[in-house]
């Protein structure tokens, strides 16, 4: 059924704008007139168009348009209607009015309508790879086949909650450094272009020689002042070029080798990849998709290509008949821990309970570690801020002081 965008007046005269579907423009004005809404302009909203901007073209920027936050909060709901009774199309066309989104509306409506001609749930959100995930589509689909559908969105919805909320709690402690790393380049950058020249120029009047520091700031303004705009240009291309080696494979792999590297990013990059591992494995399992799936789907997550090439060569010697241990254990991708809660769970037969605890771990691990590293940076960058500030005052005071020896 076509799907349509409204512009309104009500019975009050305020204008209202929205998505109906309809058989046609004639239809969605006497659906309209029915609800005491008058229509200003009726527009059909095409199929191609939909999925352009839900991100069906664009798949390299998953979520581009739709925020993980939209997709969550509408599962939740979706599980509650679903749950309580309601038939799928019936519970989608209750979520439709409810989304803010006016891309999400449009992209629910078409759902609906592609599960009323005959498209199963998990059929019809394939159209959109760039909003909905392989780990949700392939949810979804174990749920409709075993009719635990309710079920299944529950956990997709703690899923994208808990990424949700540790994504907020990295973001909210590296606010504070990132805030203080751009106040003190603008202070700096206003102390070296406006405020030193016009301090030198006094001091080059009066003919006198003036000391090494005080030489050396009035020269690095003179650099700032003069060839700063070159400086943004070289940051920037070097930045564009950064960005066009790590879209390359090779330039992938050596930027996530970088990554893993590091001394103190190094590790907790590795436990949040191996996390997100755990617990969407995990999630696949507990639903129904066999371990050899379920692997290659979260291959295609992790978001590092080292673990990710691990993981392919784990699915190999699974497929021999290897256990998942013995699989992992080959490459050195994975942390010790993390190997041995896995070897308890295939001994226990408990795995997907022993990977929902290693994800758990792992991710306060990552938080607790990340808030631990915030608090020391602050006073390091206060320290940093304050050495050179002071350099600055010490470079300006210097030739006064000298200046007031030779009067006395």
């Amino acid at each position: 059924m076509p799907v349509f965008e409204y512009s309104a007046l009500n019975i009050k005269g305020k204008a209202v704008t929205g998505v109906i579907d309809a058989e046609s423009a004639v239809a969605v004005r006497q659906k309209l007139r029915t609800s005491k809404v008058f229509p200003v302009s009726i527009k059909e909203v095409g199929d191609a168009a939909l999925k352009k901007e839900t991100g069906t073209l664009a798949l390299k920027r998953p979520f581009s348009r739709i925020g993980l936050s939209e997709i969550s909060m509408m599962t939740r709901q979706l599980a509650t209607l679903v749950g309580a009774g309601f038939p799928l199309v019936t519970a989608l066309d209750t979520l439709v009015p409810q989304t803010k989104s006016h891309a999400f509306k449009k992209l629910l409506t078409q759902i609906k309508n592609a599960i009323m001609e005959g498209s199963s749930f998990a059929g019809a959100i394939a159209q959109y790879p760039g909003t909905f995930s392989p780990l949700y589509l392939n949810m979804v689909h174990a749920g409709e086949t075993s009719g635990t559908l309710e079920i299944v969105l529950d956990r997709l919805a703690d899923i994208t909650e808990k990424q949700q909320a540790l994504r907020i709690r990295i973001r909210s402690a590296l606010a504070y450094p990132a805030l203080m790393t751009v106040i003190g380049v603008i202070v700096l950058t206003l102390l070296l272009t406006y405020i030193v020249p016009s301090i030198a120029g006094v001091f080059s009047e009066m003919n006198q020689v003036l000391p090494t520091p005080t030489r050396l700031l009035i020269t690095v303004s003179n650099l700032s002042k003069s060839y700063g705009w070159m400086l943004l240009l070289i940051a920037g291309a070097a930045v564009a070029i950064l960005r066009g080696i790590i879209h390359t494979t090779r330039g992938r792999h050596l930027w996530d080798t970088l990554l893993l590297t590091l001394p103190l990013a190094g590790p907790l990059i590795r436990k949040l990849a191996v996390a997100r591992f755990a617990r969407t494995l995990s999630s696949l399992l507990e639903n129904g998709v066999s371990l050899l799936p379920a692997l290659e789907i979260v291959k295609n997550i992790v978001a590092n290509t080292l673990i990710s090439k691990a993981i392919e060569s784990a699915i190999r010697e699974v497929g021999k008949g290897q256990g998942l241990y013995q699989a992992l254990t080959t490459s050195n991708a994975f942390p010790e821990l993390a190997l041995q809660m896995i070897q308890v769970g295939e001994q226990s037969g408990e795995l997907e309970r022993m990977l929902n605890k290693i994800a758990d771990v792992f991710e306060n691990e990552v938080s607790s570690s990340v808030v631990g590293m915030t608090s020391l940076l602050e006073p390091v960058m206060i320290l940093i801020m304050g050495v050179i500030v002071g350099f600055i005052v010490l470079s300006i005071c210097l030739p006064i002081f000298e200046m007031n020896q030779l009067v006395i």
